[in-house]
């Protein structure tokens, strides 16, 4: 008789400055589709991403595509509920929306936790490399291995949502530490975050392991 599978449904949030490439990256890594004309997102969308992860589990990725202006208000508090992990992306070819992560990623812990208090798993990707130089892999690899690990990412990839590169990579990355976790999974959240039941804004109309 065959074994049932195990199925896992998990929050996964992308955050990061506006034209990251954020939405572009969830639409290649679900529909393994690109275009450069995207609206900027307003406020939050969604995305859902089957993985069957081996012949005994099934994981169910959740992905919230928060926009790039939402740190600058409160709704945080509401999309970041019940997240597990999360990428924060910057664009490679633009240093604020580097020099803005450490913003997100305080955010991100501020407003969200395991059970056990640690923050929830975050990736760093570093997107549009496909736009990048050498120079960077030369003088930046190091130098991004650091910033993780003081800042507590799991890791970086470069990414390209364009010519598909690094964004498997990254998922599995994740994905992979949020099962061998599994049992503090379920994240506990400040006092003063918004409970579960109260309604969501719909929307208006986006080298680790």
């Amino acid at each position: 008789m065959t074994e049932a599978k195990q199925e896992h449904l998990y929050k996964i949030l992308v955050i990061g400055e506006l034209g990251t490439g954020k939405t572009s990256i969830i639409k290649r890594y679900v529909h393994q589709f690109f275009t450069p004309h995207y609206r900027a997102t307003i406020g939050v969308d969604f995305a859902l991403k089957v993985l069957n992860w081996d012949q005994n589990t099934l994981v169910r990725l959740q992905l919230w595509d928060i926009a790039g202006q939402e740190r600058f208000g409160n709704m945080t508090r509401v999309y970041y509920k019940e997240a597990v992990g999360a990428f924060v992306v910057f664009d490679l070819t633009r240093l604020s929306t580097f020099e803005a992560v450490t913003k997100w990623k305080a955010d991100l812990d501020s407003k969200v936790l395991l059970s056990n208090g640690k923050p929830i798993p975050a990736v760093l990707l570093a997107n549009k490399c496909d736009l990048g130089s050498e120079e960077f892999d030369k003088g930046t690899a190091q130098q991004l291995d650091t910033y993780c690990k003081e800042k507590g990412f799991l890791g970086w990839h470069k990414t390209s949502a364009k010519e598909n590169i690094g964004i498997d990579d990254s998922a599995k990355c994740l994905v992979s530490e949020i099962l061998s976790n599994n049992e503090l999974n379920e994240p506990q959240h400040h006092d003063d975050v918004v409970p579960l039941d109260d309604p969501l804004p719909k929307k208006q109309t986006k080298n680790c392991c």
